[in-house]
């Protein structure tokens, strides 16, 4: 792996725990690859046969898939991007509803919210479960209060995403407006994650300056 590949090392030499998993999820740019077949989807339903803008879809998603490992991208998400393009065109080819296309995001949303919250509610908030893991396992973050508070706050984030998605994605799947899902996944999609994104990353730093850093 080259340096581009591994980004920036902080001052005492170890990757950051949450821009290494915003790296593996393809950084901001993987986030934009995977709204483009959606507007791709959406815009040719409106002017061509489903058929037709199914495949349309699906080639978008091969091209783009194939750009990226051109250019060197990590797989795991562009492959991740590719195969959710195809997983959804297949839902709608076999329904043959447009709305369809849809579904696996809108139940994903609700599946992340459940886990969220409940993680939340069991006082064991997911991002500080996730950045123990990835410490080794061996801090006691829950016996820290704003270390814990911090992952309580930074998971509520993630869920009110997750949540929120679900509420207006699911309302407009029940309405039958394609047009309005694939602008619904386009603005709550990127925009939604990145802030989400600052508050996980934010509570990451926070539990290794008081439990790690501190310690040193």
């Amino acid at each position: 792996m080259s340096e581009r590949d591994r980004g920036p090392t902080p001052p005492d030499g170890t990757a950051q725990p949450a821009d290494t998993v915003l790296r593996q999820m393809g950084g901001p740019a993987g986030f934009v690859y995977s709204t483009v077949p959606v507007i791709v989807f959406v815009t040719a339903d409106a002017f061509l046969p489903l058929p037709v803008a199914v495949g349309v879809a699906v080639a978008t998603g091969l091209a783009l898939f194939l750009l990226r490992w051109l250019r060197g991208e990590r797989l795991v998400s562009a492959v991740g991007s590719l195969l959710g393009v195809a997983v959804a065109a297949g839902i709608v080819a076999w329904t043959g509803s447009a709305r369809d296309f849809f579904v696996i995001g809108i139940w994903a949303s609700l599946a992340g919210f459940v886990v969220t919250s409940g993680s939340v509610l069991a006082r064991r908030p997911l991002t500080g479960v996730i950045w123990n893991a990835l410490h080794g396992g061996t801090h006691a973050w829950r016996s820290d209060r704003a270390v814990r508070v911090a992952h309580d706050v930074a998971t509520l984030a993630a869920a009110s995403v997750f949540g929120s998605r679900f509420a207006v994605q699911q309302w407009l799947y029940l309405a039958d407006s394609t047009g309005g899902l694939g602008l619904a996944r386009v603005v709550m999609g990127t925009p939604l994650t990145v802030l989400a994104a600052l508050v996980v990353v934010w509570s990451f730093r926070r539990s290794t300056r008081r439990l790690v850093a501190a310690r040193r």
